[in-house]
């Protein structure tokens, strides 16, 4: 008895060692400098940049606040994470750091001093960006005006906020990774999955997260529901959800640029990524984006079986049909047209619009609850928006119009029932 008592203890000390260890031994020499004299003003350009490209400021900003200076509250299933200050300050933001402390931040997932980061910053992504990029995001951040904003201590549950904690999640799923170019690829094709899966992070959201908060591997893009957030970021690979396999780059472009594009218009978070960073790319980056995205879910379509577009499961009932007609007349026709045909870069065409066709209907109960806006592109500068409905239908009408609507003008759904809204809104309130 005693002997496995003390052959537990020994596994467990055993564990705890290697998980420190795991978690701290990174070798990072913070008093070393990796950058010599000032940062140049092409660096700090490249810097801007890049932040661009990993739409840091989206996260980094609170509100109404100065750019950069933290303070966004990040709602996670654990509670709330706030983002750090990345301005120049020296007291609240990266002004005691040096380009070592950066780098391990971003490739680590470590702070200036040593503690982990939580894993809603995603540096399993970060950890691909190249040592000269690192230098020129420090380089830009460190351009910043200084600001003086502390950021909130994190509100998460206990023990997921613990140092503990967050040492054995990162046991579990993290490993820095350096990014390997494919050499069966193009350069065009490996730039592309440079910034998808590093800069852009883009699995971050278009993939499921487990009961930990982890999300798939760095290149999952099969789609799944954003925690906290309770939007649905489709799956890049699928035919039924994007078709990005039978999309040319050049739309796949558009829409990165734009918002907009033949049988698309962005949404919900996805907005934010294209007003703040993805419209300032320059074209041969969204090409390569492109290239890789479209690359990616041509092969995915080779590997698999995925069924036709489902048809409706079950006829809706004539109450729900003259219904759903009655709730589109009253209060989507005038934009969305009484054929379902949209305005040109003003208001999206619901007929043959892949969100419209999606299973998950996720996306179209937040856009008829909240309503929203357009992102703000150079195409579309002061773009109209979609009222809250919220306060105007229930659930059963929402049910019924959005059926309407995808049984439509070649529209081929499965039909909403009034349940399967009630379900989506109550994620939204919680």
């Amino acid at each position: 008895m005693k002997r496995g008592l003390l052959a537990l203890c020994v596994a467990l000390l055993a564990l705890v060692a290697w998980v420190v260890f795991d978690n701290f031994a990174d070798g990072v020499d913070t008093q070393a400098s990796a950058v010599s004299g000032p940062a140049t003003a092409e660096l700090v350009a490249q810097g801007a940049y890049l932040a661009r490209a990993g739409n840091c400021v989206s996260c980094h900003t609170a509100p109404g606040e100065v750019p950069y200076a933290g303070g966004r509250a990040l709602a996670t299933p654990f509670g709330t994470v706030y983002a750090s200050n990345l301005t120049s300050d020296a007291a609240t933001g990266l002004g005691h750091w040096n380009a070592q402390h950066f780098w391990r931040a971003l490739h680590h997932g470590r702070s200036k001093d040593g503690h982990l980061l939580a894993p809603v910053f995603p540096y399993n992504h970060t950890s691909l960006i190249t040592r000269a990029d690192s230098d020129a995001l420090f380089a830009f951040f460190q351009s910043l005006a200084p600001v003086a904003r502390a950021t909130p201590a994190h509100e998460l549950r206990w023990p997921f906020g613990t140092q503990a904690a967050f040492a054995v999640w990162r046991s579990l799923y993290f490993k820095p990774t350096a990014f390997h170019a494919d050499a069966q690829q193009s350069p065009e094709w490996n730039l592309g999955a440079y910034l998808v899966q590093g800069l852009g992070h883009c699995a971050a959201c278009h993939s499921a997260r487990d009961a930990l908060g982890a999300s798939g591997a760095l290149d999952d893009l099969s789609g799944g529901v954003m925690p906290g957030v309770n939007w649905y970021a489709p799956s890049l690979l699928s035919v039924t959800e994007t078709d990005l396999a039978h999309t040319p780059t050049a739309e796949i472009v558009r829409l990165l640029k734009t918002g907009q594009s033949s049988h698309a218009w962005v949404s919900g978070p996805m907005g934010e990524v294209v007003q703040n960073s993805t419209q300032y790319l320059r074209d041969d980056d969204l090409r390569a984006m492109a290239t890789y995205l479209q690359s990616r879910a041509q092969q995915a379509l080779r590997d698999s079986r995925e069924p036709d577009p489902a048809a409706p499961s079950r006829k809706p009932s004539a109450r729900s049909v003259a219904n759903g007609a009655a709730v589109y007349k009253d209060h989507c026709a005038q934009c969305h047209g009484e054929q379902g045909q949209g305005k040109a870069e003003v208001y999206p065409a619901l007929a043959g619009n892949r969100a419209v066709h999606m299973p998950n209907i996720t996306n179209l109960v937040q856009t008829l609850t909240y309503g929203g806006f357009s992102p703000v592109t150079h195409v579309q500068p002061q773009p109209y928006g979609m009222p809250p409905f919220v306060l105007t239908l229930s659930d059963r009408d929402m049910a019924d119009v959005l059926t309407h609507i995808r049984q439509q003008w070649g529209n081929q759904a499965p039909t909403v029932t009034e349940f399967d809204v009630s379900r989506v809104r109550v994620l939204q309130t919680h």
